[in-house]
């Protein structure tokens, strides 16, 4: 039985909308440098490895499937700059509503910062690869 025209186009309308919301999830949505306030989820995986920021701003090395330290402490104020240098694309997108503004594009290779202006714990990660994780807490 054939489709009527207006079924058609709310069908061809639908699939537009999950392809948009599919290429904006998969792109990062976000861009530059921003701020954002704490999750209260401030538990950090018992294996990360933890480095504080003595100065107002510290590197995470994206590499080898890993965020590199996992766990960071900054003040506040500090900002955070992922280097990625790996062979597969990364992101780095926060987890909960507190850390919605972290949120980079997709690289292979470059360079992201974000700048906490919030004290509180922010955890994150690769949307790509969820397994890929890390936290950033700020004093």
């Amino acid at each position: 039985m054939p489709m009527d025209w207006s079924r058609r186009t709310l069908l061809r309308a639908g699939f537009g909308v999950a392809a948009l919301a599919g290429t904006l999830l998969m792109s990062g949505c976000g861009s530059g440098t921003t701020t954002s306030a704490p999750t209260s989820n401030s538990a950090a995986p018992e294996s990360s490895t933890t480095a504080a920021a003595p100065a107002g701003a510290v590197t995470v090395d994206v590499k080898n499937m890993r965020f590199s330290p996992d766990a960071i402490t900054i003040k506040v104020g500090g900002t955070v700059t992922w280097n990625f240098a790996d062979r597969f694309p990364h992101a780095v997108q926060g987890i909960g509503d507190s850390a919605m503004g972290i949120n980079s594009p997709i690289f292979n290779t470059g360079k992201w910062s974000h700048t906490f202006t919030v004290p509180g714990t922010y955890r994150y990660l690769c949307p790509l690869h969820p397994d890929m994780h890390g936290t950033v807490t700020v004093q």
